[in-house]
């Protein structure tokens, strides 16, 4: 079984897709399968860690679900190209989950910073989940033996534990690796980090030092990708700015996170630099920069949001696609699996 070049990257299905998801993460998918066998989960295991009040209970997990997965084919995934699914379909990634519990070590997940982040003062009331994610991500990555994973500036400490479980599962089972065929004693390959493209972490339209997230109580602070050209207009217009004028070079975007924000949305979805765009508009007033903003999100955002809406008008199809996906997701799995249960010393039938 020898290793194949692979993409997997996952997003939850928490909800309210964002300019953020659609920046940081989709849009960078639908480049990758230009070039990589991808491979692309709807992590609905990962939504439930946080309590049924976060996810909003099960025909709320089902409905984000169905459109996340419309999201992915409205921004141009290609479902029979490449493989889209929700991970609750592929039993392997608990499987190995498991099997990675007894590899890890507490001091480990104890370093995982956004467990600390999420959990807040009250870490001893979170769910066990939550702090084992990290680990659940490493399955889901090793699960398909996957060799780079796109991910955010947040996602790169998780990425780091899997190539920390990668490595130290070769290394304890390695004569039982060798014997199986596997003559470097390398079976879990050690993914790589992809983070491409000017705007890979978006930020607050409101707070230029926070993140673009679903739980921010203002929806002034998020362009939502359902979000009609009204109010992604309005939205961007009431974006926080500073009285200066837009620089004319990068460094001038420094101790200016705002305008650094907008000028690194307006690159991301113009598909051009900063500098380029700086050099369109710099000089100017943040009110004519805003306009041409508001026509280009209009321009890219609105057909996204309009063949979401069809789609997820169409349960059936939605689900068509996962099925489909998960079937073939788990072909790849089962054979990872059965692989590992020989490795680890599992007796199974043959």
């Amino acid at each position: 079984m020898a290793i194949v070049e692979r993409v997997f990257s996952g997003v939850q299905p928490t909800g309210n897709l964002h300019l953020g998801n659609y920046l940081g993460a989709i849009v960078n998918f639908v480049k990758l399968q230009e070039t990589h066998n991808c491979i692309y989960c709807v992590v609905d295991l990962h939504a439930i860690t946080q309590g049924i009040d976060v996810w909003g209970g099960p025909a709320q997990l089902a409905r984000n679900t169905r459109e996340v997965t419309a999201a992915f084919i409205a921004s141009g995934i290609d479902p029979k190209k490449h493989i889209v699914f929700n991970q609750s379909q592929v039993t392997g990634h608990t499987e190995l989950t498991w099997i990675f519990n007894c590899v890890a070590r507490v001091g480990w997940l104890n370093r995982m910073t956004q467990f600390k982040e999420k959990a807040g003062k009250d870490r001893e009331n979170a769910s066990v989940g939550l702090y084992d994610y990290p680990v659940l991500m490493a399955a889901d990555i090793l699960l398909y033996r996957a060799t780079h994973v796109p991910v955010g500036e947040d996602q790169k400490q998780h990425l780091e534990l899997s190539r920390d479980i990668a490595q130290k599962f070769n290394n304890d089972f390695g004569d039982s690796i060798r014997r199986h065929g596997f003559n470097e004693g390398l079976f879990f390959p050690q993914p790589e980090p992809l983070i491409t493209g000017p705007a890979t972490r978006v930020m607050s339209l409101r707070d230029g030092t926070k993140k673009m997230s679903k739980s921010d109580p203002s929806d002034y602070s998020r362009i939502n990708l359902t979000d009609d050209a009204d109010t992604i207009a309005q939205k961007i217009r009431k974006a926080k700015t500073d009285p200066e004028p837009l620089p004319s070079e990068e460094k001038g975007l420094e101790a200016r996170p705002e305008a650094d924000n907008l000028v690194g949305i307006f690159a991301a979805l113009s598909a051009r630099s900063k500098a380029d765009v700086l050099g369109e508009f710099g000089g100017g007033q943040f009110s004519s920069f805003k306009n041409s903003l508001v026509e280009l999100c209009v321009t890219k955002l609105s057909p996204v949001a309009s063949e979401m809406k069809r789609l997820v008008a169409d349960p059936g199809y939605v689900d068509g696609v996962l099925v489909d996906g998960a079937d073939r997701a788990r072909a790849i799995a089962d054979e990872t699996m059965e692989l590992t249960r020989d490795i680890v010393g599992f007796i199974r039938k043959h």
